[in-house]
């Protein structure tokens, strides 16, 4: 199953389709239909995870290529692009490549299951205050793992510097309600203030694919 660490020796790429609810599930079962027929034959693929908002208005796919000129290799490729008409359909709200930053706990080895909870946190940053957001992602996210429900937090930012996520893996939807309700988790809502815009969703894991 895919895993996600500071020290993996690849690159990721996180794709978030924006949909109708009523179409989160053809999405997801196009998505997989490419991925099944193209994606995964192409030289440097190493896993693909997709991942459905709880509010059904997001799709997220989680993919990670052993290099970014195999990624590059693989958008420019004609053949895959018509391969890929169907997904043309379906509006991208973000789509960047990533390295992992900081992986918390230190002994904590993410491992991408599906049915796992998934809270993706996105910040929109300046470039200039992309590096700044990481120092303070890793000052502050001991305080989340205080709560014994946060099982993993893994920040990435993005190589073309305007975009930080936190992919965080949850216990359970309860462990993470109360995270938004103890006053001690406040420093959380505020950290980034001044430096990035920040949206959030919750996802379930909806199927995982590794090479």
């Amino acid at each position: 199953m895919p895993t996600i660490a500071k020290n993996n020796d690849v690159i990721t790429v996180i794709i978030i389709f924006a949909v109708e609810p009523e179409r989160q599930q053809e999405l997801i079962d196009t998505i997989i239909e490419f991925l099944q027929t193209t994606v995964k034959y192409q030289p440097g693929f190493v896993s693909s995870s997709l991942h459905k908002s709880l509010d059904g208005i997001r799709v997220m796919n989680y993919a990670q290529w052993k290099t970014l000129e195999d990624y590059k290799a693989f958008i420019n490729n004609s053949e895959a692009q018509v391969k890929a008409a169907k997904l043309f359909q379906f509006q991208i709200h973000e789509s960047h490549v990533y390295e992992v930053v900081v992986s918390k706990p230190d002994d904590a080895t993410l491992k991408i299951t599906e049915g796992g909870l998934i809270h993706l946190a996105q910040f929109r940053v300046k470039p200039e205050n992309q590096m700044r957001l990481v120092e303070l992602e890793r000052e502050y996210v001991g305080i989340g793992l205080q709560n014994p429900g946060l099982l993993s937090a893994n920040f990435h930012r993005s190589l073309d510097g305007v975009h930080n996520v936190n992919y965080g893996q949850w216990r359970s939807l309860a462990d993470f309600e109360e995270l938004l309700k103890d006053p001690k988790y406040k420093p959380l809502n505020e950290y980034w203030q001044g430096l990035a815009e920040n949206e959030f969703h919750l996802y379930e894991v909806v199927y995982t694919h590794q090479q």
